[in-house]
């Protein structure tokens, strides 16, 4: 990884955790967010490796620092999923990359909390927040991309 990558990479981590961390609205089990908006974004604009990285590194600190340590591996794992997914789908079809791969975030998290909890209605407790999350954080993702799009 070069110093442009690197940094690239820091400052994309950065965004991911502010629209993780700031805007939190509580669902079973954890928090809606922007989150996956900026992962999307930082795919989309900064390519394969920085969207992974700054997926799980902006998410897993989100998770440590808004005291959910238990699920910064299962974050991890499911982050660098939903990227990779969507970073080999969206030149195909944006819209449904983008629903594939919050599907997978979201079926991610319910099983994760089945295990967590050791109980599968905590973890399907959770489902209907994150398909909300999911659908706001498409939305997100579609119009900023467009906007920065015509930016540039």
């Amino acid at each position: 990884m070069n110093t442009k990558q690197l940094t690239l990479t820091a400052m994309m981590s950065a965004f991911v955790f502010i629209a993780t961390f700031v805007p939190k609205i509580p669902i079973p089990l954890g928090y809606a967010h922007l989150g996956d908006a900026a992962i999307f974004l930082a795919v989309i604009f900064c390519g394969r490796r920085v969207g992974i990285l700054s997926g799980v590194i902006g998410s897993a600190l989100a998770d440590f620092l808004s005291g959910f340590p238990l699920w910064i591996l299962p974050t991890i794992i499911i982050k660098a999923a939903e990227a990779e997914v969507f970073w080999r789908l969206k030149d195909k079809n944006l819209i449904l990359s983008l629903i594939f791969a919050s599907l997978i975030m979201a079926f991610g998290y319910t099983f994760a909390g089945a295990l967590l909890y050791n109980s599968l209605s905590a973890g399907f407790a959770s489902t209907p927040g994150l398909l909300l999350k999911s659908a706001v954080n498409i939305l997100v993702t579609l119009i900023f991309s467009g906007a920065i799009k015509n930016k540039l």
